[in-house]
């Protein structure tokens, strides 16, 4: 299975990215991971129509049998460990491929919401969404660690 996390636009903080990218490194030791960043122009002041050509871009990079979870304020939360049970659950059914969805500041638009087959929160604080990117990568690597029985997670 591969795990794909989608992010809108790129992460402008270098200690965010260099977090970011530590994380990714680590998870490739684990399962097949790739990390997908789409840039637009921005639409000033118009945030319906910044969602909406978000979510259009994002649709366009989702096949039909990919299983989608948005990463949402509105989402099921999980400890660490109940992550990592939902994920080797998810892993065991034989699907192809996850993507996890980071949307822009402004969140999604509807037409995200009706293509997701779930949505899951990090927390009930609002993080912005790239700060999400970090604590989303390191999540994923921590439920990793879990099910492997490493000492990251004690």
């Amino acid at each position: 299975m591969k795990i794909v996390l989608f992010q809108i636009a790129k992460t402008s903080e270098t200690y965010i990215q260099t977090g970011v990218n530590d994380y990714v490194q680590r998870l490739k030791h684990y399962c097949n991971f790739e990390l997908e960043t789409f840039d637009l122009k921005k639409f000033k002041g118009d945030v319906d129509a910044q969602k909406l050509e978000e979510g259009k871009l994002l649709l366009s990079q989702i096949t039909p049998a990919d299983y989608v979870i948005l990463l949402d304020e509105n989402g099921k939360e999980f400890s660490s460990i109940g992550f990592s049970d939902w994920l080797q659950k998810k892993m065991n059914t034989g699907m192809q491929r996850i993507v996890f969805v980071i949307g822009g500041a402004y969140g999604f638009d509807a037409q995200m919401y009706e293509r997701a087959n779930e949505k899951i929160a990090l927390s009930k604080m609002t993080f912005s969404h790239q700060m999400v990117r970090l604590f989303f990568t390191e999540q994923l690597y921590r439920a990793f660690t879990i099910l492997k029985g490493e000492k990251y997670h004690h």
